[in-house]
Order: structure tokens, then C-alpha cells, then sequence
């Protein structure tokens, strides 16, 4: 069974409305519920940007495109002149604009970005999505945009850049930070977040491979390592209240050439905007 995060006070909370509903599905059937939970997990929060990001935000050149393979359009974000271009892909519930220190920084390196709003975030269309639309989106992106010569991913975006290199998205290099790992664990998580008997996240899976005719442990962050050969560098906090470390740990065990750096006391957001993270990053990138 799911076990709590280390500090839950700082981990994003399902409103009790939503888990009210979901046990009162789970009185009517089976079912009901598993349709219920499924329309949850697969809803993300629109935010509305914050002011720190107004920056980015105004001086990118937007331009809404569509990507073929999974119907849907998504609003891109191209953040500097470089022809070096580097792609920013954010998590669940995120934003285009959402790692702009990190942006900004690679600018001020010579770089330019390219990030994008997911199906159903940020300026994009859309009520619900899933992680093979963010994989599609980037290698839609990456025929219109690229080729990039780095691709850093946060969370969810941080699996979806995996998989998109598994894929075929050509990177020299990769970073992904305070990434998810083990599709069961985070479903696992999900339903112990909606107050749900363990045996809901089983069906919930069977649910999602029947509806989109795919294996859920195949988008697995460490099965898509596993095929990669560029280097990679694995960011993740020891306090991270959203993901915990030990997916990130995983990962880089099962990266051909890995490089794992564990921060401190910076949780899942936070870290993106650390100076020591971003320091670490362009250190990265530099190295030849």
C-alpha cells in the first residue's frame, strides 16, 4: 500500500469534496468509481500565471500548434535568439513559463528555449490529458522546432522526456528533476490520496490500458533509462513531499551514464529555482 510522504504539509491535497465523491461512488460499484478516479487523475489544475513569471511570459514568441497523433493543440513558448535551443517541458499541472530562472539563466549562456503548455495546461485547449500527449507533443515540437541540443524536464515532464528520447527525440543531453518513476507507484499514491481501498489503483490501471490500448508500466521512468545511452543528469530533493527520492535514485541506477544530485530541504517546486540547481545544470551542459 502507498505509504504518507515524509511531509504531507507541503504535498499537494485532493479537496475533500473530491474525496467525499469518491468514496460515495465507491458505495454505488466498483465501477462508477474507478470512472470517477480516472476523470480525476486524468484533470489537471489550471493555474493562472504567477507574477514572477510575467517576464518570460511577455517577451516569448507564442505560437499555437497542432499535434497530429494525439488531436490536440498546444501552445510553445520561444524564449531567446539562439539558434542553441533547449527544451523545457514542466509537470503535471504546470506551465510553459514555470522554469523561467532556469530559462533565464540559459540565456544569459547563450541559449535560447523552447516550452510549451500541455494539453489541458497553461494557454492550451482541453480538459484532461495524459503522459503519452506530452510525450507526442514534444516530438511534434522537436519536428518544428528542433533539433535541441538539451531537454530538461520537471516531474511529469521529467518521465515524458525519457520516454520521448526512447522514442526518438535526439538530445546530446537531458536533465530531469524531481521526476516520477514507477507508473503503479504513482497511481498507488493517487488513490491513497482519495482516501480509496489499494485495490482501486489495479483497476484504475486496467482502466487506462483497455481505453488507450497501451502498457501503463511502459511509460516507467527507469524502462525508458534503461534504453538511453546520452548522458543524463537526475536532479531530486531528499524532502521532495510529491515524489519521493527514491524515484529519483532508481532512475539514475538504471541510466547507462548517470548523474545523480540529491539537494536538501527544497521540496518538489522549490528546487527549480535554486541557485545551486541552476549552477549545476549549466555545469552540466558545459561539461564536453
Amino acid at each position: 500500500m502507498a505509504k504518507k510522504t515524509t511531509n504531507p504539509t507541503k504535498s499537494l491535497k485532493i479537496p475533500a469534496i473530491i474525496k467525499v465523491s469518491a468514496k460515495i461512488c465507491a458505495f454505488i460499484s466498483t465501477k462508477l468509481v474507478t470512472k470517477f478516479a480516472a476523470r480525476i487523475f486524468t484533470t489537471p489544475i489550471k493555474h493562472k500565471v504567477p507574477k514572477r513569471e510575467f517576464e518570460m511570459d511577455s517577451k516569448s514568441i507564442k505560437k499555437m500548434i497542432y499535434v497530429p497523433s494525439v488531436d490536440k493543440s498546444v501552445v510553445t513558448y520561444l524564449y531567446g535568439h539562439s539558434d542553441r535551443r533547449i527544451l523545457l517541458v514542466h509537470g503535471w499541472s504546470g506551465r510553459g513559463t514555470q522554469l523561467f530562472k532556469i530559462a533565464d539563466e540559459l540565456l544569459q549562456n547563450g541559449y535560447s528555449t523552447i516550452s510549451f503548455d500541455a494539453p489541458a495546461h497553461g494557454k492550451s485547449e482541453g480538459k484532461t490529458t495524459i503522459m503519452s500527449e506530452f510525450i507526442a507533443s514534444i516530438l511534434e515540437i522537436e519536428k518544428q522546432f528542433g533539433p535541441f541540443e538539451i531537454a530538461i524536464g520537471h516531474s511529469l515532464g521529467g518521465m515524458s522526456v525519457l520516454n520521448a528520447i526512447k522514442d526518438g527525440l535526439n538530445l546530446k543531453k537531458a536533465i530531469i528533476i524531481g521526476s516520477g518513476d514507477i507508473v503503479q507507484d504513482i497511481l498507488d499514491e493517487f488513490v491513497f490520496k482519495l482516501g480509496l481501498k489499494n485495490e482501486l489503483s489495479h483497476n484504475l490501471r486496467i482502466f487506462f490500458e483497455n481505453k488507450y490500448q497501451v502498457k501503463m508500466d511502459d511509460f516507467s521512468a527507469y524502462r525508458a533509462a534503461q534504453k538511453i545511452e546520452i548522458p543524463v543528469l537526475v536532479i531530486h530533493d531528499n524532502d521532495d513531499p510529491e515524489v519521493p527520492v527514491k524515484a529519483g535514485i532508481h532512475i539514475n541506477e538504471n541510466l547507462k551514464d548517470g548523474n545523480l544530485f540529491l539537494t536538501d530541504g527544497l521540496g518538489h517546486r522549490k528546487i527549480l529555482g535554486n541557485q545551486n540547481v541552476i549552477k549545476k545544470i549549466i555545469d552540466f551542459i558545459k561539461k564536453s
